[in-house]
């Protein structure tokens, strides 16, 4: 791979997957100078970005050029909306994924939340929670990404608010993720097994139901544990009852020792360490509606499902309560149901990622399509540093990893923020030469003092 490379611009490989999109040069020029101006600022702020821009931050308006790009008004004659964009990164995505020699795909959904909490001129703004619980202004956004072993891929992004006109309710948006997602991973199904990792705000039969009726699987954080199902007792008879009542019959089925960033007995912090997991199991009935929340009549129907417990003993985790249509049957389908949500656990780190290093949360054009483009071009940079972070076999992440500050050590390999900082760095080399060069050609030569400190001119000629 690193031989197919050499020579090769990695970001304009890259941004190559989105030429279809382009209807002229100078869109296509400044669709990635704001991808690179995002990514080096960490910020969703058009200044930011045209600051941190090759060329935008050396002609006048730069600024106003992002603002327009994201507004639609100077990009007549292309497609870099929002829906666009993220209809590309998701093309983009299924091929990467494609690529993995596995016979599974898990789709990590996450409805993360936009918080403003002092914004009061942005439009369409509803109320979300902060991380405290307390209510702020804000947006909703649903995000999907695609996982197999060694790759992740973009496959869904939205950003909507209750508020909006084009809202209709957040059960409908997300019915319309599951099957536009479902649509795209279609050609993957015929090799691999799809499965739905989701936490609890997907603790709703009309999800499941519509992931079954796409024949994928769900594995799913329970939330509703007053739901009524029925589950068997020891002689093995059937009893209605809700799931706590379900619980009481769960059996053991394995441990299982790994890795997690947790806090166990009287540590103030919580930190990667070797924890053991304790997972029981029992099977459920669960009798549902295939119409529930649609319009008219379905046919009640009734579905073999297992309920799954992992407690991580000795730590201050609360058990995760599971809900998976996969069979838990022994320690091995035990085991597995474990590592598929430690996973969406541990991928949660993507979503915090894109929100942190990227600035996501600091958009602030007033107008909601504009602030949908922006979010939507924060993932496609997103989507590049995932790319980046593939393999150390490649020279080039190497590099930016040690610029990033990375020691290399074996069992120490560079996460994406160590990656975003380097590259960030090789940027800013970037931008200060384009900048340079074009001081000289407008002022003939730099300042002498300025000259002499970077070695631009020898010091006697001061």
């Amino acid at each position: 791979m690193a031989q197919e490379m050499a020579g090769q611009d990695p970001f304009a490989e890259y941004l190559g997957h989105f030429d279809g999109l382009i209807g002229d040069r100078r869109t296509g020029r400044t669709l990635g100078e704001i991808v690179r101006g995002i990514i080096n600022a960490g910020s969703l702020v058009c200044q930011q970005i045209a600051a941190h821009s090759t060329e935008l931050s050396v002609v006048k308006g730069g600024a106003q050029r992002v603002i327009r790009f994201a507004k639609g008004k100077s990009t007549k004659r292309s497609q870099v909306d929002a829906e666009h964009l993220t209809a590309a990164l998701c093309e983009r995505g299924v091929a990467q994924l494609a690529e993995s020699e596995t016979d599974e795909l898990w789709l990590i959904a996450d409805p993360s939340d936009l918080r403003k909490p002092y914004a009061s001129e942005m439009p369409d703004l509803m109320q979300v929670k902060d991380l405290g619980g307390k209510l702020v202004p804000g947006y909703r956004t649903l995000n999907v990404l695609g996982v197999t072993p060694g790759r992740r891929g973009i496959l869904y992004h939205r950003l909507f608010s209750s508020v909006a006109e084009d809202f209709d309710s957040e059960p409908l948006e997300v019915q319309r993720g599951l099957k536009k997602v479902s649509q795209a991973v279609h050609p993957l199904k015929e090799c691999m097994a799809v499965s739905w990792i989701v936490d609890r705000g997907f603790d709703d039969v009309a999800v499941w139901r519509t992931i079954w009726e796409q024949e994928e699987h769900v594995v799913c954080r329970l939330y509703h544990t007053e739901r009524l199902v029925e589950y068997q007792t020891v002689d093995g008879k059937w009893v209605e009852g809700d799931v706590v009542a379900a619980q009481q019959h769960l059996r053991p089925m394995a441990s299982a020792r790994t890795e997690m960033v947790v806090r166990r007995g009287r540590q103030t912090k919580e930190k990667r360490q070797r924890v053991t997991a304790e997972i029981r199991s029992c099977p459920l009935r669960l009798t549902y509606d295939t119409h529930v929340r649609r319009e008219g009549e379905g046919e009640e129907v009734q579905k073999i499902i297992w309920l799954v417990e992992v407690e991580v003993l000795r730590s201050t985790l609360k058990p995760w309560l599971l809900v998976t249509d996969w069979p838990v049957e022994d320690a091995e389908s035990a085991v597995r149901i474990f590592r598929m949500y430690r996973q969406r656990w541990a991928v949660e780190d993507s979503f915090k990622f894109t929100k942190g290093v990227l600035g996501w949360e600091e958009v602030q054009l007033l107008d909601l399509e504009g602030i949908r483009t922006l979010l939507a071009l924060a993932w496609v940079a997103a989507g590049f540093l995932y790319e980046l972070g593939v393999t150390l076999e490649w020279e080039e992440v190497r590099l930016l990893a040690r610029l990033g500050g990375w020691a290399e050590r074996k069992d120490n390999p560079p996460g994406k923020i160590v990656l975003t900082r380097g590259l960030r760095r090789l940027m800013d080399m970037l931008i200060t030469q384009a900048f340079l060069d074009y001081y000289r050609e407008e002022q003939g030569a730099l300042p002498p003092r300025i000259a002499a400190w970077i070695g631009d001119s020898p010091l006697d000629d001061l």
